[in-house]
């Protein structure tokens, strides 16, 4: 005799439509791609010191191109992505405690990490420039 067996009746997976865009989704993105950024930065401070570490004018060649508005504009992203993944991994850290989960919580440490990390790249880069003599 032939059995017949039936689909099982699972539920279906929620798509992007079903999810409310959040502040705390945003961050977690973010989060990923500081993360992905901090990959390829790091590869461009390495270069750095391998220049020092060769001769002057290879040096003096990466640090010109390093000192450029481009290279700066690079090196201002790499700093924030490294201060925004510094407090995302705060964050995480908060919640693996098991603390931070109320819905206000969540939103004030999302608000947190985003504001946080500009005013940290700002005041990080107005203190280079002040030592440097530049402001």
């Amino acid at each position: 005799m032939a059995r017949y067996r039936t689909k099982a009746q699972r539920p279906l997976s929620p798509h992007l439509q079903v999810y409310r865009f959040t502040m705390t989704m945003m961050m977690s993105i973010a989060h990923r791609i500081s993360g992905a950024a901090l990959y390829f930065g790091t590869f461009r401070l390495a270069w750095w010191l391998i220049a020092a570490a060769s001769n002057e004018r290879y040096f003096n060649h990466v640090n010109e191109l390093f000192a450029s508005n481009v290279g700066r504009f690079i090196l201002l992203g790499y700093t924030w992505a490294l201060i925004h993944h510094m407090l995302g991994g705060m964050r995480h850290l908060l919640w693996d405690t098991g603390g931070g989960f109320g819905k206000k919580t969540l939103d004030i440490l999302a608000f947190g990490t985003l504001i946080g990390s500009i005013a940290l790249t700002i005041l990080i880069w107005f203190v280079a420039y002040w030592v440097r003599g530049q402001i």
